[in-house]
């Protein structure tokens, strides 16, 4: 069994990592913590596992950690897990600035950590098959992706999360558009950012090779105008991703299992490793700036 601190207390700690590390036949909770005490004793007790009030504490007796928890406290919990020999079970984004997820990689990669971040989509089959189809076709010169989401309504357990307040679609969202358009159009290479109405940010986008991609996000679109579209354009016509056939419950699963099959493997080439989120995160920090001094921003390599 591997044994896995989890690290958050919020709505996606409990329902989707504290839930799928306790379900999966090969992994155990070692032990929970968080920000708030008394919210990480609940949740520990919900589990049947200690609480604790030490990070580092947590880090020694686990095998490999969980976090839910915002970008930048991910990050600095993260390097020092990864620096302790400690896989990684992380979600997008890595950090919330290149500098912090430039740590996370050197501390991965000198320890050899496993790791894998939760794009979830990315942990659907038939959302993997597509992208891997899509390609190998290749020609593709553009891509039109829109990600309105709707958090700000009562009762929704990520409208009075404070980090999303402040950083808005760009990073909440942003991560899970750059999933889908990356492994089909390659590497970005410059971004144009501008912002619209109800928090809304786009990016236009020009990737290796000379392919281009416009993005559209928000986390306050009205009801009626959610969605999440992905369209790529080119020589073999034109080609829509598919939305993820299975539940959160079921990705998170595979994100489990594939972070398993690396330890075991002792091979650290996943695809949605530490070093593709910070691909993903270079994007996003090169789109904060573009949009704050209205200008082109190149993405570091």
């Amino acid at each position: 069994m591997v044994r896995f601190g989890l690290f958050g207390t919020g709505h996606w700690a409990g329902e989707t990592h504290g839930a799928g590390l306790a379900a999966h036949p090969r992994t155990t909770l070692a032990g929970v913590w968080g920000r708030d005490p008394a919210k990480a004793a609940a949740l520990a007790q919900r589990y049947g596992v200690p609480a604790f009030d030490d990070v580092d504490a947590l880090i020694e007796a686990c095998d490999a950690v969980a976090i839910a928890l915002p970008p930048d406290v991910q990050a600095e919990i993260a390097t020092r897990a990864a620096t302790a020999g400690r896989h990684l079970l992380l979600d997008k984004p890595l950090a919330l600035t290149l500098a912090d997820a430039d740590r996370v990689v050197a501390a991965a990669g000198a320890s050899g950590a496993a790791s894998v971040i939760f794009f979830t989509q990315r942990y659907h089959p038939n959302v993997t098959t597509f992208l891997a189809a899509t390609a190998a076709d290749g020609g593709w010169h553009h891509c039109d992706a829109t990600f309105f989401a709707s958090i700000y309504q009562p009762g929704n357990p990520y409208g009075t999360s404070v980090w999303r307040r402040e950083h808005g679609a760009l990073w909440d969202v942003g991560p899970h558009a750059l999933s889908i358009i990356l492994p089909v159009l390659g590497r970005v290479t410059r971004v144009a950012a501008m912002d619209g109405p109800r928090g809304m940010t786009h990016l236009l986008l020009t990737h290796d090779g000379g392919a281009t991609s416009s993005v559209s996000l928000t986390l306050d679109a009205p009801g009626d105008a959610v969605t999440r579209d992905v369209v790529f354009y080119g020589d073999s016509g034109i080609e829509t991703a598919p939305l993820g056939k299975g539940t959160v419950a079921d990705a998170y699963g595979t994100a489990i299992d594939q972070l398993l099959e690396e330890i075991d493997s002792g091979i650290r080439d996943h695809r949605l490793d530490v070093r593709f989120g910070r691909e993903v995160v270079a994007v996003l920090a090169a789109a904060e700036t573009a949009r704050a001094e209205s200008r082109t921003v190149d993405v570091p390599a």
